[in-house]
């Protein structure tokens, strides 16, 4: 056989293990959201860090109140009083907190950053005033619209020592249906069919919990008081101390946001830049595998255009790896928004329009995610809810701006 042969069967078996994969993720996640998790109560105390009042801040502020878990505590944090969110969490907590099953509801004022990003800051304000007898930390974002039963869905898994740390993911619900908010759906939507029950779950700072006693041991405080990103920076620290990450589907939240172009390319950016300088090496696995996925399916094409031309007698083999990896591509698309139509399944009429982009430019969207994540290749500026940072390494980070 030619050296050609062994390269189209290779890519043509990668392909088929990838779709076996996301098709194994996709029956894990349906098995297991709807398992009632009841009987694992640790006392815990849920941080909720806020910036400024994000789409359906008030919706999402009252998923936090109605949790179905007894004698919890649930803490707001902001940088100052100032902030816009700190009267609407103060009026919510008047509204909301005699009917919540939270045992205590606080709302503290962090101060200014001086080493970390600010949300960093505020999570690491509340670790300071935990007390000897709360066990597990959950941490949720402002923008994320969580279900009754996700305190307990997330702190489940942390019952077995083999995890050190528990996470969820958002699904990008589109505001509105213009064009840029669809394709960021479209973008979140291939990220979060990685995960399931794999070694290789990373977590999501919106959607996650850890032990205090894991916390303290790993040093994480010390970490965090250092970096930009919470979940990058845990997820590094859990994996080197020889623990997993669970990956809880029923803790997969809905996040309300629509963007313009600009936005959407300054939040992708953003994302795999911090990606680049604090995980790096899950930075390559991004852009080599996005990569990879383009050429097999354009250079493919080409190469069989190329054969149908020439009257090469090896056509069905040229043919062959253009079309496996445009079937596999739509497969996975039709997947992971079957997956989220059972997930989210009061959320469905809304996402019709992004399930349909979704689908219909599943070629598309990976190109747009090769842009972003080539983009974040050059600089170490970002700019994340008004305040500029400088990422120098991992554990270094520099606040150039605050607005």
């Amino acid at each position: 056989m030619q050296w050609y042969f062994y390269i189209a069967i290779l890519a043509i078996a990668s392909q088929l293990s990838f779709l076996v994969q996301m098709y194994r993720n996709y029956c894990y996640v349906l098995k297991k959201y709807k398992i009632d998790r009841n009987w694992y109560r640790p006392k815990t105390v849920m941080i909720v860090p806020c910036k400024g009042v994000d789409s359906a801040f008030e919706k999402n502020i009252a998923s936090f109140f109605n949790q179905d878990y007894e004698d919890f505590l649930l803490w707001f944090v902001v940088a100052d009083k100032d902030d816009p969110a700190y009267n609407k969490l103060s009026r919510l907590k008047k509204e909301l907190a005699g009917s919540s099953k939270a045992r205590d509801v606080q709302i503290f004022v962090a101060g200014q950053s001086r080493s970390c990003s600010q949300k960093l800051h505020n999570l690491l304000c509340c670790y300071s005033k935990i007390t000897e007898d709360i066990e597990v930390m959950a941490f949720a974002d402002s923008d994320a619209c969580i279900r009754k039963d996700w305190l307990s869905q997330i702190v489940y898994p942390l019952h077995n020592n083999k995890y050190g740390a528990s996470s969820g993911y958002r699904w990008f619900v589109p505001a509105k249906n213009n064009l840029a908010s669809l394709a960021l759906s479209a973008l979140n939507a291939k990220v979060a069919q990685l995960l399931g029950n794999t070694p290789f779950n990373q977590a999501w700072g919106g959607s996650m919990a850890i032990t205090v006693d894991n916390f303290r041991k790993m040093g994480l405080d010390k970490i965090w008081a250092k970096t930009v990103s919470d979940d990058l920076s845990l997820t590094h620290t859990v994996k080197k101390a020889g623990l997993k990450i669970a990956y809880v589907p029923a803790c997969l939240v809905a996040s309300y946001e629509s963007v313009n172009w600009s936005q959407l390319f300054e939040f992708g950016r953003r994302q795999f830049l911090i990606t680049r300088i604090t995980a790096p090496k899950v930075w390559l696995f991004a852009l080599f595998s996005n990569l990879y996925s383009i050429l097999g399916l354009w250079a493919g094409l080409l190469l069989a255009i190329y054969a149908y031309s020439s009257q090469s007698k090896h056509l069905v083999l040229f043919a062959a790896v253009p079309l496996t990896f445009f079937a596999g591509q739509l497969i996975r698309t039709i997947l992971r928004q079957r997956m989220i139509s059972k997930l989210l399944k009061d959320e469905q009429p809304k996402m019709k329009p992004a399930a349909a982009a979704d689908i219909l430019g599943s070629w598309l969207w990976s190109l747009l995610m090769l842009v972003l994540i080539i983009a974040s290749a050059f600089g170490r500026t970002i700019c994340w809810r008004g305040i500029k940072y400088k990422l120098i390494g991992p554990t270094e980070t520099v606040i150039l701006e605050n607005k």
